[in-house]
């Protein structure tokens, strides 16, 4: 079933190019995606119609239904003190969101931006495992945005139960809260959708060129030319630079209003007449949970497959140091000389497991025969690799875990003095 879903995709990707930003269709692996993006009225932005009605739902949905929630319906500074780092927040990541995913849309066709047309060229293992992942990112989606809008849900339910005052604009109170309730729920949905979806689809990439490196280390599992694995290495470096463009600006935004939003909760929630409970502080907490995990999916993966890209590096030096020995025992007149030798790369079983990001380097090594591949080309091979990292970049900045190492290091220090100037910790 899975070789057969694999085979359609590549014949619909290759033999039929109308396909390729169209709407949904019978089979297609990305109808999911498409009625979410046909919901949230973001597809097909290429005509200016459906581009009009995109951009008046975001309007309408994350600055006007916010605004007038806060200014109009339920303003009240006891009760909703710390409201508007709430709907400033959700709002920024939306437009930022929005602004990415309808870009691409437009742009490019939800196809190409998840590298669908450029399936063609890779294995069935690759396109199995990718079509799978298709599938389940959805559901991934699903499971970040229905606990946290039920969530919300029960959160507004209480909120408006408990006596809230609101403005009876319908005559009736109570029709009047139910109505605002449910304003604010779907804009609520709305822009943690639309923030949630992007980095799902970021996620979706990388997993993408995560099968595709798990794939290109086979190559030192069998003979290989080392002009071939040079050029196959140049295509991915290459995808991974495209990704990095697309996705820089979208990640270091996103960094940089997630961190705001979160320093401006610590400001409002730590000051000496703040009231912080579940009642006036529920919503807040709920907000920094959604942007925090956002955030952490999109660095996560980047770290990801920049770690994977790297572990290249290893395994290729593992391999020339390999076929070096090998051919020191040439020169001895082994009786194994002549032979593929395997070089099982596994730990022993006393010592500790290696976790699942480290699996490339237990992959198995096969010595090439001596007069195969020569010396220098393995040499050359392995320089190349070390002097030409592949992984996500931002700017120029490799995100790797030293990266994110470097970018905790600098919260750390503006959280100890933000708690400093507040609450007066030295």
């Amino acid at each position: 079933m899975e070789g057969d879903n694999g085979e359609s995709l590549i014949r619909i990707t290759t033999n039929n190019k109308k396909f390729e930003r169209c709407s949904s269709y019978a089979g297609d692996e990305l109808r999911s995606f498409r009625t979410c993006l046909r919901w949230m009225c973001v597809d097909a932005q290429n005509h200016l119609v459906s581009s009009l009605i995109s951009w008046s739902v975001f309007v309408l949905l994350s600055v006007v239904v916010p605004a007038v929630s806060h200014f109009v319906l339920s303003y009240n500074v006891r009760r909703r003190s710390f409201d508007s780092v709430v709907q400033l927040s959700l709002s920024a990541v939306s437009a930022l969101s929005f602004v990415t995913l309808s870009g691409f849309v437009r742009r490019y066709g939800l196809r190409k931006v998840l590298f669908i047309d450029k399936l063609c060229g890779e294995s069935d293992m690759v396109r199995d495992c990718y079509i799978q992942q298709l599938q389940r990112s959805f559901k991934l989606l699903l499971c970040f945005v229905v606990p946290c809008f039920f969530t919300e849900c029960a959160y507004k339910v209480y909120w408006y139960c408990s006596g809230a005052r609101r403005i009876p604009f319908l005559g009736n109170p109570y029709a009047s809260d139910a109505v605002a309730c449910l304003l604010e729920l779907w804009s609520w949905l709305y822009r943690a959708s639309t923030f949630f979806l992007v980095c799902i689809l970021f996620r979706l990439i990388c997993h993408l060129q995560i099968l595709r490196l798990q794939d290109f280390a086979c190559v030192f599992q069998v003979e290989s030319d080392v002009a071939l694995v040079l050029k196959e290495h140049l295509r991915i470096r290459r995808q991974l630079r495209v990704i990095s463009h697309r996705f820089r600006a979208f990640i270091i935004s996103c960094l940089t209003t997630v961190t705001a939003s979160l320093f401006a909760s610590l400001l409002v929630t730590t000051r000496s007449h703040a009231v912080v409970n579940l009642f006036t502080a529920g919503e807040l907490a709920l907000c920094s949970i959604v942007l925090v995990t956002g955030m952490l999916v999109c660095l996560r993966s980047a770290a990801k497959i920049t770690h994977k890209a790297q572990a290249i590096t290893s395994l290729a030096a593992k391999w020339h140091i390999c076929a070096t020995i090998d051919s020191f025992d040439a020169d001895t007149e082994t009786p194994h000389a002549c032979t593929n030798r395997v070089f099982p790369l596994h730990v022993d079983s006393d010592e500790e497991e290696v976790p699942d990001d480290d699996d490339m380097g237990d992959t198995q090594v096969v010595a090439p025969h001596l007069n195969t591949i020569s010396f220098q080309k393995r040499q050359a091979l392995v320089t190349y690799l070390e002097n030409n990292r592949a992984g996500i970049t931002v700017f120029g900045f490799m995100v790797d875990r030293a990266w994110l190492h470097t970018i905790f290091g600098v919260e750390l220090s503006l959280v100890l003095w933000l708690l400093g100037k507040t609450v007066g910790i030295s």
